[in-house]
């Protein structure tokens, strides 16, 4: 995509981190939760010390995805130990695909995607996997056009409320 700056995130960026995780979050999930329960979660979710724990993590990285001097979004990768699930040893988990809602259907999840695609190959992975909430009809048609598929499940709190999410597979 033309004029899109693309960089791995360090310490000095938790604060548009912190930001861009609150707003697409919310935007996202607040329609179908509820308002206690989505604050719960992003309170323990994406404090600044969670995300400096995060970021600093050696198996864990984030790219910011950006375009004139605008944050559009960013991506989460997880190999080894820092994977949420436990998966083949040569997968790789994107655990986050946040791109901010005015450059939603712009093509920018599809990059992300295949740059994930793109790293895990060079990182040596035969896999890329990722959880999607099962309630989260747009994204997972979305990750299904891109080749994944199901292959389990697995829970999660959104504050006091069990939810589940599906767990998708894309060999690369």
């Amino acid at each position: 995509m033309e004029s899109l700056h693309l960089v791995e995130c360090t310490e000095r960026d938790i604060d548009i981190l912190k930001q861009v995780s609150i707003e697409t979050f919310t935007d996202t999930f607040k329609d179908q939760n509820k308002e206690e329960n989505l604050m719960d979660y992003i309170n323990s979710s994406y404090t600044t010390e969670k995300l400096r724990e995060e970021i600093t993590e050696d198996e864990s990285h984030f790219y910011l995805i950006e375009k004139s001097e605008e944050i559009i979004g960013y991506l989460k990768l997880n190999v080894g130990n820092a994977q949420t699930e436990s998966m083949k040893e040569n997968a790789m988990e994107v655990e986050r695909i946040y791109i901010r809602s005015k450059f939603q259907r712009s093509g920018y999840g599809k990059y992300l995607i295949q740059l994930a695609e793109s790293i895990g190959k060079k990182w040596n992975k035969s896999y890329i996997w990722l959880g999607v909430w099962e309630k989260n009809f747009n994204a997972r048609s979305f990750y299904e056009h891109m080749g994944f598929h199901k292959v389990g499940q697995h829970s999660f709190y959104m504050g006091k409320e069990a939810q589940v999410a599906d767990i998708l597979l894309k060999r690369i």
